[in-house]
């Protein structure tokens, strides 16, 4: 569940990087949310796919 969380927010977060439309840094704050919970995961000791 937070593997496809963080691609889908990967993903937006390069859609809004390649069309210059990032809603006031709204699509950074999803991606350090994506990484956030990838950390989470390692640290855990689950792999993260």
């Amino acid at each position: 569940m937070l593997e496809t969380l963080a691609v889908i927010l990967v993903v937006m977060w390069l859609l809004g990087m390649l069309t210059s439309y990032t809603l006031s840094g709204f699509i950074h704050l999803l991606l350090v949310l994506a990484l956030i919970s990838v950390l989470v995961r390692i640290i855990g000791g689950r792999p993260v796919l």
